[in-house]
């Protein structure tokens, strides 16, 4: 302990207590010196001794002055007073011997007890040194545990706590050990702490992203499937009910109506993704006031790891994991999103999906460049589609995708065009043109589930008994297959598109109309160019009917089944292509007919200057009628109406060869008899079409009658006034009427008799009449 501090007497103070003591009291006879002890005491502790003799004498010499006044007002008290003084003096000697001598021995005393004083006092101040030293070693040591536990911390990954208590050190009170060099040396380390637990910490993160990226593959995954899962319940929940047949999953009815099952891909019995170093890592870099710095780095970690997702170049079978692997790298930061506050910005997780669909598009685009395989866009279609509709449900933009595939579908159409073309043709070419004969009730439902007809045709069908031969052949039964298929594997492309480019109905309807008029009827229309089988011709009408028929039935199935929700009757111009189809059948059966009926004419003998009538027809005639009737009854399987419409063409080209005797370049001359034989021809061709049940045929011999009769009946002059021509003549060409007449008169001008001669002239005079007509119009 310090030292105590001495007592400091004035001189004012010491003559003060020298007035209070009264060496001899006047009422007493004793002397009183009880009071001098403790000032002697106070005066050798306070070493003023000096100080106090001085005082003591100024007392004597004041007494003696007062004794001397004292002393000469009055001896004898002066001399008894002298005699005290003397006495007093000598006890004041013996008194200043004593306080010598005290003084000397307390002296003496204090100086050893001062030196043992002043070693307690060194030995204390050692001790309280000693004791100080000691608590702030402690003091040391316990900020040295925090520090070691702080490293300790650092590896169990226990960032927080270990910041924390670095934020504990920095603020400890201030103390002793706050102005030690190892303290200040301590704080000068903080820092570098803190940046090891941000390295930590960070390393921890980029530990974390690492096996994100290895994980997202598994997550894209479960997601997909899950998607999948849902998938095929709403469609399976659409097919039960129509009035969800126009809606896909994702739709607004979809989302009322979808009953969510809890299956969370980032925590399930599969997988289980743990974001607690992304958290720790924002909430370290929050505290440390470097959260910015944080950001930019994972955003560039984020954009390096979406640029290594895709391969260059892409293969197509890779492209169900490449979509896997990009939906669990959406959904991780759809989840960071939403769980992290501001720490990622919508923006930032936008530009990082735009430069992945980008490069995914520019990827599939250039992997499909050179593909040919219409089924090989159906699988990436389906690929993609999977992909937009589990990522749509995180609320990113699938727009530039909808229109992506809008563009694979056009590329996808062409192929399917392609490939169903060839399908048709060579459906069409490799006909036998049979009737499709059925043994089985199997095989009949078959073919009456795949062929559209009309309900009476479906009804004639399916009662008549097996086995049995249908009308149409494997042309039809095969094209209405293909053309399911077609649209099939049409409306399966846009299924789950839920935005279309243009209308996907009409083209669809153009795609139909394409193969059905260039590819069907085009073929159709090909083949009958080579074909001379009336049979097969037949059975070539027979087809280009259902088809027409068809038509009608697609149409209106092609109504129900279309995309939009609303919306008129679809139409297919292929209709009017069958009529045309059906029309160039009906002239082609004609044709073969004309060929055949050529060959009649061929052995038919005319005598065009006979010198008499015939009785009866050529012989040849019967020979064409025989085959005509038999040909065109029995071979021409067809309907009434083209069965007549065949034999009104052969009657008609049978009375344009008629007229071709009469009228053409290849006879020079003729005479009336000539004229008359061909007329008892065309008797009895009317009377065979009457036999037939056809007389009605007869009307193909119109102008040849009516040109004939002008010349026999002698009507040439009534022929050249026009109100005759155009009411009773309308059916005679004055060109041919002409020519008629003009081979009369050259029979006439080579006769040798008068008669003869003259109605040969006159022959001539009526052609040139008649030949002043209408000059410049042909036959």
């Amino acid at each position: 302990m310090p030292p105590r501090k001495r007592t400091v007497f004035t001189q004012e103070s010491i003559d003060q207590q020298l007035q209070q003591i009264h060496l001899l009291d006047q009422s007493s006879s004793s002397e009183n010196l009880e009071q001098l002890g403790p000032i002697i005491k106070q005066i050798h502790t306070g070493r003023q001794q000096d100080a106090f003799l001085r005082s003591v004498q100024a007392l004597v010499d004041s007494k003696d002055a007062e004794i001397e006044r004292i002393c000469g007002e009055n001896y004898q008290d002066f001399i008894s007073s002298v005699s005290t003084l003397f006495t007093v003096k000598s006890y004041t000697d013996k008194m200043k011997e004593n306080i010598s001598s005290l003084d000397a021995s307390v002296s003496q005393l204090g100086r050893g007890l001062v030196e043992k004083k002043r070693a307690l006092l060194q030995t204390k101040k050692t001790a309280a040194n000693l004791d100080e030293a000691i608590d702030n070693l402690q003091a040391c040591l316990r900020v040295l545990d925090v520090v070691h536990r702080v490293g300790e911390m650092i590896r169990e990954g226990k960032y927080w706590s270990a910041l924390r208590s670095l934020e504990d050190i920095q603020n400890l009170p201030q103390t002793s050990l706050s102005q030690t060099p190892f303290y200040r040396h301590l704080l000068s380390s903080l820092p570098s702490l803190r940046v090891q637990i941000k390295d930590a910490v960070t390393a921890s993160m980029k530990e974390w992203l690492l096996k994100i990226r290895e994980n997202s593959g598994e997550i894209g995954r479960l997601a997909l499937e899950a998607m999948e899962i849902r998938t095929r319940r709403w469609r399976s929940r659409r097919d039960k009910d129509p009035l969800l047949r126009m809606s896909r999953v994702g739709s607004a009815v979809e989302l009322v109506t979808y009953e969510k099952t809890e299956f969370n891909v980032l925590d399930n019995d599969k997988l289980s993704v743990d974001f607690k170093p992304l958290y720790q890592c924002i909430h370290i870099y929050t505290a440390l006031d470097s959260l910015d710095e944080l950001q930019r780095s994972y955003q560039a970690d984020r954009k390096i790891q979406s640029d290594l997702i895709l391969p260059m170049p892409l293969p197509l079978g890779s492209l169900s994991a490449v979509t896997q692997e990009i939906s669990g790298y959406f959904i991780v930061e759809t989840h960071v999103l939403e769980t992290t506050g501001t720490f990622r910005s919508e923006r930032e997780v936008e530009e990082l999906w735009e430069g992945v669909v980008s490069r995914l598009t520019v990827a599939v685009q250039s992997a499909l460049r050179t593909e040919t395989d219409a089924d090989s866009f159906l699988r990436v279609k389906e690929c993609l589609i999977g992909f937009i509709t589990t990522l749509e449900s995180s609320l990113y933009p699938t727009t530039s995708l909808h229109s992506f595939i809008i563009v694979l579908f056009e590329k996808y159409a062409q192929l399917l065009d392609k490939r169903f073309s060839k399908r048709f043709d060579d459906i069409v070419w490799q006909d036998d043109c049979q009737p499709m004969y059925i043994q089985s009730q199997q095989e009949l439902k078959t073919v009456l589930d795949v062929v559209w007809i009309g309900d009476e045709e479906r009804a004639e069908v399916t009662k008549a008994p097996l086995p049995q031969s249908l009308l149409w052949s494997q042309t039809f039964y095969l094209c209405c297959e293909d053309i399911r298929g077609f649209i099939q594997k049409f409306y399966a492309f846009v299924e789950g598109v839920s935005q279309h480019h243009r209308n996907i109905d009409d083209l669809l309807s153009k795609s139909l109309d394409d193969l059905l008029i260039h590819n069907i009827c085009g073929s159709i229309t090909k083949r009958l160019a080579e074909t001379t089988n009336l049979s097969q011709l037949a059975q070539i009408v027979t087809n280009a009917e259902h088809f027409q028929v068809a038509c009608t039935e697609l149409e209106r199935s092609l109504t129900n089944l279309r995309t939009a929700q609303r919306g008129g009757t679809i139409r297919l111009k292929a209709s009017s292509s069958f009529d045309e189809t059906l029309t160039r059948s009906v002239s082609r059966i004609k044709s073969v007919i004309n060929s055949k009926l050529d060959d009649f004419f061929e052995l038919s003998e005319y005598n065009w200057v006979p010198t008499s009538k015939e009785d009866g027809p050529n012989m040849y005639l019967y020979e064409l009628v025989n085959w005509l009737t038999t040909v065109v009854d029995s071979q021409l399987l067809i309907a009434p109406s083209y069965i007549d419409e065949a034999y009104m063409g052969a009657a008609e080209y049978i009375a344009e060869c008629f007229m071709d005797f009469l009228t053409g370049r290849s006879i020079a001359m003729m005479n009336e008899n000539a004229i008359s034989n061909l007329l008892i021809d065309c008797d009895f061709l009317e009377t065979e079409f009457g036999r037939i049940g056809r007389p009605h045929l007869s009307s193909a011999f119109n102008e040849l009658r009516v040109t004939t009769g002008i010349v026999f009946s002698d009507k040439v002059q009534d022929y050249l006034i026009p109100a005759n021509r155009q009411s009773t003549y309308a059916a005679v060409k004055h060109k041919r009427l002409q020519a008629l007449l003009e081979k009369l008169a050259q029979y006439g001008s080579t006769r040798r008799d008068t008669a003869g001669r003259q109605l040969g002239e006159k022959r001539r005079k009526e052609a040139d009449a008649v030949g002043r007509l209408f000059p410049g119009q042909g036959r």
